[in-house]
């Protein structure tokens, strides 16, 4: 039996074009459309007399309710009903990840090679320059751990404190290795300096004719505790209307050297000069030469003076004997007169002494002259002291490099004091444990036995109190962290000045391992330029003398005459070339510690003028103290 289809073969096919395309529609119009759905086919069953499942059975066999009961079932439910269809969907999806997985490692990669080949062509052209920068620091970085392990292992007892000090220094040093010094660092930071004058060569009193009797002076200590000495016997010698010969040098345990006046100075330039002022004579009348000056009490010791004594003093206690035996000997003399209160005329007069009348002998000058020309790199660029210090040989040294580019070529003098007088005298520690304490009670008992017996009868503070008030000297290692506190490059050229340092050249190197550029006299000159000084520390000292009055800048690790001579030369000669000038540099006592250190400069041709750098001993002592204590 057949049956004629009434089946709405429209919505059928409607439904299932809907399915297959994938139109999505609303929710509203598939309601409508299933409810069309529904009232066909209730109506089809009813025509057929059959209910609605024999129906949905019936249908089943015809193609076309085949067709409309899948679109049918398929539209109701939404889930397709075929498991191929579900694993070709499923195969699908995981293509389209894997390809999207594929992708993003791709991109990643070809992100890392641009970023790689960028940096390459950026090394290899010249214009990374924050790389090479970077690589050049990471470079000395390496470099100076390597030499802080040699440093290290030359003293094993002072391993752990100047490890730790040696370590900070390379580390700023590293850091700092392409970085701009601080700003000023080289320059004039006195604004007035600029209006101050030179007056010591100026004269406004008579000539001194020395009538009430003769001075004889014999100078003690090192090269510029003499010169001090010296320029003190001129001015009691003026005050005292009395004729000044010509001092004579005190033979030192501790320096070795038998150099006289003569050996280091011009005698005659020295007497010419100061003629104006004092009259002065290489030797005592043949009437005097005889007396026994001690039987007669006119050898006056330091012990006799007071230290710094004021003018009225003298007026008061040598006068009367000056007259009474017609002559009085110093021996010692060390700072035996008061800078303040002083007549200006009088200071005026040993400021004359020091800059103008104590001219270095020609052979002094001569090998001077190549320390400073070697220090300057070959530079025909003269310095405004060199005709103080070397007198002629400065011009000499202008024309043999005349046709070379004159170019300014600056350095550091650094005097490292830290010979081993000055080691004992401070009664400080510096590392070195029990041998260094038996090595220096030994060396007291011989050269400072005054002092041995005050440490026995007087109970003194201890190295440590000491080295908490700024009472000690810094030690190489130290004078290491200062200098890289300042800010001062690895490049820097550096003068050491000093002679026998305590722990000989294997204490210094950790100064030369992170300056290389640092050099001492003994570098810059053959064994045949510096042979005839071997012998005599004086003269030795008036190399030092000189290369640190003409270096830039000057600094010191402690207090002394040189500090204060440097300094002083620099701005009274410096202010007479018509450059800035710097202010005095100057050790301040605050309760016996040195709070702040100025490190004196020397002016240079084309430059604004010199400059002064500080020290704040008062932070960095304590820094180093805490290091100290620490351990």
């Amino acid at each position: 039996m057949t049956y004629a289809n009434p089946f709405p073969i429209p919505i059928a096919n409607q439904l299932l074009h809907c399915r297959k395309s994938g139109f999505l529609i609303s929710q509203k119009r598939q309601l409508l459309v299933a409810g069309r759905l529904l009232l066909q086919l209730l109506r089809v069953s009813e025509i057929l007399g059959l209910d609605l499942l024999q129906f949905v059975s019936l249908t089943s066999t015809d193609p076309i309710a085949s067709q409309f009961d899948y679109s049918f079932l398929t539209f109701l439910t939404g889930v397709s009903s075929s498991p191929a269809k579900k694993a070709k969907k499923r195969k699908a999806a995981m293509r389209k990840r894997c390809r999207g997985l594929i992708l993003l490692i791709g991109l990643v990669s070809l992100f890392f090679a641009i970023n790689w080949w960028m940096l390459y062509r950026l090394n290899h052209a010249g214009v990374g320059s924050k790389m090479k920068a970077f690589n050049k620091n990471s470079i000395a970085s390496v470099i100076l751990k390597e030499d802080l392990k040699k440093v290290v292992k030359l003293r094993k007892p002072q391993k752990t404190v100047y490890g730790r000090l040696l370590a900070m220094a390379a580390h700023a040093l590293a850091e700092g290795q392409n970085k701009p010094e601080p700003k000023g660092l080289w320059e004039e930071p006195h604004d007035g300096a600029a209006s101050w004058k030179p007056c010591a060569d100026k004269r406004d009193w008579q000539h001194n004719e020395g009538n009430n009797g003769y001075i004889m002076v014999t100078a003690n200590g090192g090269l510029n505790q003499q010169r001090v000495a010296v320029c003190n016997a001129v001015a009691v010698a003026r005050l005292l209307n009395a004729t000044l010969v010509v001092p004579k040098f005190m033979y030192s345990s501790v320096w070795k050297d038998a150099s006289q006046f003569g050996d280091i100075y011009q005698e005659d330039h020295f007497i010419n000069y100061m003629k104006p002022d004092i009259r002065i004579v290489k030797e005592l009348p043949e009437e005097l030469r005889s007396l026994d000056l001690e039987a007669i009490g006119s050898v006056i010791t330091d012990e006799d003076i007071i230290k710094e004594a004021k003018p009225s003093f003298y007026r008061k206690y040598i006068i009367p004997l000056l007259l009474k035996n017609r002559i009085v000997h110093f021996v010692g003399f060390a700072n035996r007169l008061a800078f303040d209160p002083i007549p200006f005329q009088v200071q005026r007069l040993r400021c004359r002494c020091n800059f103008h009348a104590l001219q270095f002998v020609p052979k002094i000058q001569e090998v001077g002259a190549l320390i400073l020309q070697r220090m300057r790199q070959n530079s025909s660029h003269p310095g405004p002291l060199d005709h103080y210090l070397v007198g002629p040989y400065a011009e000499m040294n202008v024309k043999k490099k005349r046709r070379r580019a004159a170019k300014s070529s600056r350095y550091l003098a650094l005097h490292l004091r830290f010979e081993i007088d000055m080691v004992a005298h401070s009664l400080c520690e510096f590392g070195g444990g029990e041998v260094e304490r038996r090595e220096m009670e030994a060396y007291r008992e011989i050269h400072f036995p005054a002092l041995t017996l005050l440490r026995k009868s007087k109970r003194l503070p201890s190295p440590e109190a000491l080295r908490e008030e700024g009472l000690c000297p810094l030690a190489p290692e130290e004078a290491v962290l200062m200098l890289a506190a300042l800010g001062l490059n690895r490049k820097t050229h550096i003068f050491l000045a000093g002679a026998h340092i305590y722990g000989g050249r294997p204490r210094l190197a950790s100064l030369s391992s992170l300056y290389p550029n640092l050099v001492t006299k003994e570098d810059l000159l053959s064994p045949s330029e510096i042979e005839p000084f071997q012998n005599f520390s004086s003269q030795l000292a008036a190399l030092d003398f000189i290369g640190c009055t003409a270096s830039t800048a000057f600094a010191m690790t402690d207090s002394g005459s040189q500090l204060s001579a440097l300094v002083s030369a620099g701005r009274l000669q410096g202010a007479s070339t018509g450059i800035h000038t710097v202010k005095s540099a100057c050790v301040s006592p605050n309760r016996g510690s040195h709070t702040m250190m100025r490190l004196g400069c020397l002016p240079r041709q084309g430059q604004k003028g010199n400059f002064e750098i500080g020290f704040c001993f008062s932070l960095s002592l304590q820094l180093l103290n805490s290091i100290y204590l620490y351990h």
